[in-house]
């Protein structure tokens, strides 16, 4: 891990934050913008800051960042859940547990490395960065369900596009702690990074970025609600962090959530449920549905008893 620390001068008085730790580094703008957005740049004495922020003549910014290793893609014989496949998509149901794309900690066993094995080096076309290939949207590591990725150049964009845009609907269920007030609700809080915890994200009414999910109880329990959720926007941990901040965690969520769940699940009870797109080629309407995964359906059997 490199390590420094700047102090503004009254000549540095005014510029972007990203423009002085580039010099400072020897970064590129985009390298430093990322680690940024990693949360591992902190002025003094311990308030993280954004790429775009105006340093102050007199203040210390402390910047860290890890040496860029080089990664290789393997195509690894990996189990896939396939819903759909043409020429150029392919829709999944990932499991949980499954992490979408290398990275550092995550070299291998990803499900980029099962696609590469499954797709072959036509995915490598569909991509604007080589270690995501054919990757358009996410779901967290410990989040399953429905994910779409392009297998060609032409679908690539438009998939990207639709799911930016959110013409393309996705559903999700979720187990969480209490009884919800009514039966359907709109949650409208701006997220961004935690100031207290880089791996988090939290309400902030004030720099944050819109965020709107909205929910439907599809069971109440009777210390329990079993919801169906539609993001308004696609914000980092967004339904975990809604749910979290209004009293009501998905269960057994390791960052948002109570430390006394007691489950038969490995991270959140989060489920892509379903996604409606536009075929990237023919236009034509198509709709994928996950079935709910055995851990899933013990935890609700599970809450349904519980008091």
């Amino acid at each position: 891990m490199n390590r420094i620390t700047c102090h503004i001068t009254e000549k540095e008085e005014g510029l972007r934050l990203d423009q002085v730790l580039k010099e400072a580094s020897g970064l590129t703008r985009s390298e430093v913008q990322k680690w940024i957005k990693e949360g591992k740049a902190v002025l003094e004495p311990g308030r993280m800051v954004r790429a775009n922020y105006h340093v102050k003549s007199g203040e210390t910014i402390t910047f860290s960042w890890e040496e860029k290793g080089e990664l290789v893609l393997v195509p690894q014989n990996l189990p896939l859940h396939i819903l759909y496949e043409d020429d150029d998509m392919i829709v999944i149901n990932k499991e949980r547990g499954m992490v979408v794309h290398p990275g550092f900690g995550n070299p291998d066993g990803t499900l980029v490395n099962a696609l590469l094995y499954h797709c072959g080096d036509s995915l490598f076309q569909a991509s604007e960065d080589p270690i995501r290939p054919g990757i358009v949207h996410r779901l967290d590591k410990d989040t399953s369900g429905v994910m779409v990725a392009a297998k060609s150049a032409r679908a690539f964009p438009v998939l990207k596009e639709e799911i930016a845009s959110h013409e393309a609907q996705r559903h999700y269920v979720a187990l969480v702690h209490g009884q919800m007030e009514g039966n359907t609700g709109v949650i409208r809080l701006p997220l961004g990074r935690s100031t207290k915890d880089r791996m988090k994200w939290d309400v902030e009414p004030k720099t944050g970025k819109p965020a709107v999910t909205h929910y439907r109880v599809l069971e109440f329990m009777p210390s329990y609600s079993y919801l169906e959720l539609k993001l308004e926007t696609g914000r980092t941990h967004q339904i975990r962090v809604h749910m979290a901040h209004i009293g009501h965690p998905v269960v057994n969520d390791p960052l948002y959530g109570w430390k006394k769940d007691h489950f038969p699940i490995e991270g959140q009870a989060l489920h892509s449920w379903t996604l409606d797109l536009k075929h990237p080629v023919t236009g034509e309407p198509m709709h994928f549905e996950a079935p709910l995964p055995e851990d899933m359906k013990l935890c609700l059997a599970m809450a349904r008893k519980r008091e």
